[in-house]
């Protein structure tokens, strides 16, 4: 309780987190246990938290993941963290944490990602972090931080993105970090660095941020001029603004990085300190003067920035409304038209996109304009929710409609055009009536944010369903249930569909929080395709999320890949979820599957009122998909066949009912045990009916006789009767009268399991 009382000293976030209460029975928000019953993953990024990061984390030895970003967490960051040894995700960017990175951090040898962005940090860089033999992620930008780039970050053999923009570096950049074998991403944007740029940095392309280091020098870079012999010779000297520099840091007034120097056309000198000074008071003098001005025509600006173009070089760092409000404009119909840079349109001489493609960006185009006033430019009230990737805002659009505006930074996003646009272009394109909606997109200058338009869902997520008590309004009623699986299972298997225009397309994060709910109880699964458009750290950063809550395939530990089956694994789990109304699925849940004990995996707030047949038939779809082995899943289109043949046979019941002339037969058929089951043959491939004999002989025999009259056999293609039940159930059936009188019997096996190869069969005489 240590630590819930450092997070949370109000306790006004974590109630849930209970001093006689067990961590691991699903009842404290954001904390998931591993099969031995131990804490490994505490999930509480943007909860509004404003306590500290208590010492008391040690005692979680078994962590592997915290995520507590995006909050307002402030104090230092104690050095017991590190006693955390297996953990391999530390999410602590976007709080007010302050003081040094405590060194001991490079003892977390299974550290993969370290996020401590956009704090208050200060000091030097550890060299201990190059110790972190397993880092692929480490992010500090936007921090207080000064001192030379350590060279033994080149050590780290797995870092694929490194962010150090937005601080105070100084001296060159190391040639060692530049052959890092991995590197993808090296960001150091807005920094006092100096000297030669090594020329390994230029297999990166786009991934090499250097704007804003005017004393950087290097061949073969756009925008950085070439060395002369006072930089190769001194490369690493410190920037006249170096570590002595106090007050605020340059990324607050970036226009003072034209004022460091004083250049001519082949040489640059050092200012004098008088002259230094005269330059920052009139700078400042500047400055003041403009801000005033801006105050009074701010009105007046947003009434006229279109027709004056103006448009603003913005570094690209935090979401910020400033960024979206410097683009460069272009008219266009208010609800399909699109902000792009004048470096950064496909759609001005059809580069990329052609054909389908381009009909889809038009269709999808959006205005900035519009983006900002629905959400009254990204106002807090408005906020839904964050990530550690994106920010979500509830706007509404000119029309009255309300929608969801997710904004993802250029920092999160492919750097490559192509695959970008590719990624785009397949968002677009997806359309079906259980997935959400995309209203359409459009981005800032230079991409430094994207913004995707989508419905609005106003039901939430699966996981407000799960988890629930009886009687508080949120328990689903079992038609619900079985609407919701049919439903993400027909979503899921159009993505896995080939059409005309793209390639099968795996979601690669399914869940309960990805399926949100409509007022209809209509599920429709979201972030379809999304992945595409994010760098593949954020995407290794979602997949084990999603390995915490139990959504993650087996095979993909030693594969390291996301298939069409890892998503039918995860909609496996999500099918369980439903069944049990439990977010956190055991063992005994699937072994209860596989024996048909309905006791064990059946939400007991539904208190019986469920039908047997069904439960059974999803139990087992569940069952199935999650499979250990990935080849004995079935694909989602055999499921969706399976709970449309299942749903065809109700209809036919239901339609022709009058055939029966009693409610007491369409009693008897909703107690018929998975009547859609095949005797041989693959998943999907129906034909036989199984009906249960353990009921009243004369019910079971007149029902099957009316069912006969109505040709439901002949329609579906049966070819089969199979009966389950005990050897007396079975033959008092047969001996009804009425039951076969077009059917003859060749041979019988009792069975009373779901076991297919133990059922008895009966052919239709030719």
């Amino acid at each position: 309780m240590d630590m819930k009382a450092a997070l949370d000293p109000e306790d006004l976030l974590l109630s849930s987190w209970t001093i006689n209460g067990n961590p691991c029975d699903g009842s404290f928000e954001g904390v998931a246990c591993d099969e031995k019953g131990q804490v490994a993953n505490i999930s509480l990024q943007g909860k509004g938290l404003s306590g500290k990061v208590s010492p008391a984390i040690a005692g979680f030895k078994h962590l592997t993941g915290l995520y507590l970003h995006y909050n307002s967490l402030y104090g230092e960051l104690p050095r017991e963290i590190a006693n955390l040894t297996e953990l391999t995700d530390l999410y602590l960017n976007v709080n007010n944490l302050y003081g040094e990175i405590p060194p001991e951090i490079g003892n977390m040898a299974s550290l993969q990602v370290l996020q401590l962005c956009y704090n208050r940090f200060t000091g030097t860089i550890p060299t201990q972090l190059g110790s972190l033999k397993k880092l692929s992620v480490l992010a500090l930008q936007s921090n207080h931080l000064t001192g030379a780039i350590p060279a033994r970050l080149g050590d780290l053999g797995m870092l694929m993105r490194l962010d150090l923009s937005f601080n105070h570096f100084f001296g060159s950049i190391p040639t060692k970090l530049a052959n890092a074998p991995l590197l993808e991403v090296l960001d150091i944007r807005n920094n006092t660095l100096s000297g030669n740029v090594p020329p390994a940095l230029k297999r990166l392309n786009e991934g090499f941020q250097f704007e804003n280091n005017r004393a950087l020098c290097g061949e073969g870079f756009v925008a950085l001029k070439a060395c002369d012999t006072s930089d190769a010779l001194n490369p690493g000297r410190p920037e006249p603004f170096g570590p002595g520099v106090t007050g605020n840091p340059i990324r607050e007034i970036p226009e003072t990085a034209n004022l460091q120097l004083r250049c001519n056309q082949t040489q640059c000198s050092k200012p004098s300190k008088s002259g230094q000074v005269s330059v920052v008071v009139g700078a400042l003098v500047v400055a003041v003067a403009l801000a005033a001005v801006g105050i009074l025509t701010f009105t007046q600006y947003r009434r006229r920035k279109q027709k004056l173009g103006i448009s603003f070089d913005i570094p690209d760092s935090r979401l910020s409304t400033d960024q979206a409000k410097g683009v460069d404009r272009r008219n266009g119909s208010p609800l399909i038209s699109i902000e792009y840079s004048s470096g950064w349109d496909p759609l001005a001489d059809g580069r990329s996109i052609s054909g389908y493609g381009q009909e889809v960006f038009q269709s999808s185009r959006f205005n900035l304009d519009e983006v900002e006033t629905a959400t009254q430019y990204f106002s807090e009230m408005n906020l839904l929710g964050k990530s550690n990737y994106s920010a979500t805002y509830r706007g509404i659009l000119r029309d009255g409609s309300v929608v969801a505006i997710k904004s993802i930074s250029k920092s999160s996003c492919k750097s490559e055009e192509a695959e970008f646009l590719k990624g785009l272009n397949i968002l677009a394109s997806l359309k079906h009536e259980n997935l959400v909606r995309l209203r359409g997109f459009c981005c800032s200058r230079g991409r430094a944010e994207c913004f995707l338009i989508y419905d609005f869902v106003p039901n939430g997520n699966l996981l407000r369903y799960l988890d629930v008590n009886d009687g508080d309004g949120h328990v689903l009623e079992w038609s619900a249930r079985v609407s919701i699986v049919r439903g993400v299972a027909k979503g899921i298997a159009y993505l896995h569909g080939r059409k005309l225009n793209r390639s099968t397309l795996c979601h690669q994060n399914i869940s309960a929080e990805k399926l949100l709910i409509d007022h209809r109880c209509n599920p429709l699964l979201s972030d379809s395709g999304l992945l595409n458009l994010l760098t593949n750290d954020i995407v290794f950063s979602e997949i084990k999320s999603s390995a915490a809550m139990g959504y993650l395939a087996p095979e993909y530990t030693t594969t390291g890949r996301s298939t069409e089956k890892s998503d039918i694994y995860a909609f496996g789990v999500l099918v369980f979820q439903v069944l049990s109304g439990k977010r956190k699925i055991t063992s005994l849940v699937n072994l209860g599957a596989e024996a048909c004990c309905f006791q064990d995996y059946i939400d007991p707030n539904l208190h019986g009122k469920f039908f047997e047949y069904e439960t059974a038939k999803l139990a087992r779809i569940a069952w199935l998909c999650t499979h250990e082995c990935p080849i004995e899943r079935p694909s989602m289109e055999a499921v969706v066949q399976e709970l449309d043949l299942n749903m065809e046979v109700q209809l036919c019941f239901g339609e022709r009912g009058k055939a029966f002339g009693s409610l007491k037969y369409m009693v008897v058929l909703n107690f018929f045990y998975g009547e859609l089951h095949q005797i041989c043959g693959g998943f999907g491939k129906h034909t036989s009916l199984v009906i249960r004999t353990e009921l009243f002989p004369v019910l079971v025999g007149e029902a099957l006789a009316a069912l006969l009259a109505v040709d439901c056999m002949e329609q579906r293609g049966w070819s089969n009767i199979v009966l389950e039940g005990g050897s007396q159930e079975v033959i008092d059936c047969i001996n009804y009268p009425s039951t076969f009188k077009h059917w003859r019997l060749e041979r019988i096996i009792n069975s009373i399991t779901i076991a297919l190869d133990k059922c008895q069969q009966l052919e239709k005489r030719s």
